[in-house]
């Protein structure tokens, strides 16, 4: 009885730090990215930190500096609240 609650810990952990892995992947794809698209920005904290909202919400960033944006339809058509455009 005792060896199969110790399989079933030792499996919930495994699974649980699998997750965790998939779940922080999104995130550091997104990181580097956007590290690519923000390389040349004036202002890079804030290039940075719209660039990573808009991968995080679209799962995509277009490649390249600038422009592009019709790679990621999502990423181009997010606005902000004086309706310009949202995404680096």
């Amino acid at each position: 009885m005792k060896f199969g609650v110790v399989q079933f810990v030792i499996i919930s952990l495994l699974l649980t730090s699998s997750l965790f892995m998939l779940s922080t992947a999104d995130t550091s794809s997104c990181g580097g990215k956007c590290n690519g698209r923000c390389s040349k920005a004036g202002r890079q904290d804030r290039c940075l930190e719209y660039c990573n909202i808009c991968c995080q919400k679209c799962d995509c960033v277009p490649s390249g500096t600038y422009g592009n944006k019709d790679e990621c339809p999502c990423y181009r058509d997010m606005r902000n609240s004086k309706g310009t455009p949202k995404c680096p």
